[in-house]
């Protein structure tokens, strides 16, 4: 009887962990589980809200908002300037990881709505680190993943994306969008 009751326990244990996976760590080749967040508008937003187009989703604690700035300034100018990435085969946004941060939902919404001006380019708010747990991003931190039109992951940076790698993640996105 002992034996089936610790049998038991440890069945009850197991199984959540066995086909309860909702988190993956996310990586190069995989394909990107989808998620649902809002903007500061509250208009919803999942990924397929850019059907056929190359993503950029930068998920970034507000702490660390300046960390790829150098990077994200690069990727506007191939967009905008020398119009070497195509505007309608491309989409870069963020995600904002508001439970990482002490500061307050309305300073985070207004430190977002800026970046959004200056980058022309849509916010979204997760405010209970979702995409954190299912991506398996690291905390406190600035990530960037590069999908395709397919939702596979074709790059990943957890934190700085190096200056060395900017112009091959350029070269990335506009082979993507040619694909």
């Amino acid at each position: 009887m002992k034996k089936i009751l610790i049998t038991l326990v440890f069945s009850l244990f197991a199984l959540p962990l066995m086909f309860g996976q909702e988190n993956v760590k996310l990586a190069v080749g995989m394909k990107a589980p989808d998620w649902m967040f809002t903007d500061s508008e509250k208009n919803e937003f999942t990924m397929n809200s850019w059907a056929g187009k190359v993503i950029q989703v930068n998920y970034v604690d507000p702490d660390e908002s300046e960390l790829n700035e150098p990077f994200n300034e690069a990727i506007n100018k191939a967009v905008d300037i020398d119009k070497r990435i195509s505007r309608d085969q491309f989409k870069g946004f963020g995600v904002v990881d508001c439970k990482s941060t002490w500061k307050p939902d309305f300073l985070i919404r207004s430190i977002a709505g800026k970046k959004a001006k200056k980058f022309d380019t849509t916010i979204l708010f997760d405010y209970d680190a979702k995409l954190q747990a299912l991506w398996g991003l690291p905390m406190d931190s600035y990530s960037v993943a590069i999908l395709d039109r397919n939702r596979i992951c074709r790059a990943l940076y957890l934190g700085k994306v190096p200056d060395s790698e900017i112009e091959k993640v350029i070269q990335l996105i506009i082979s993507l969008t040619k694909e």
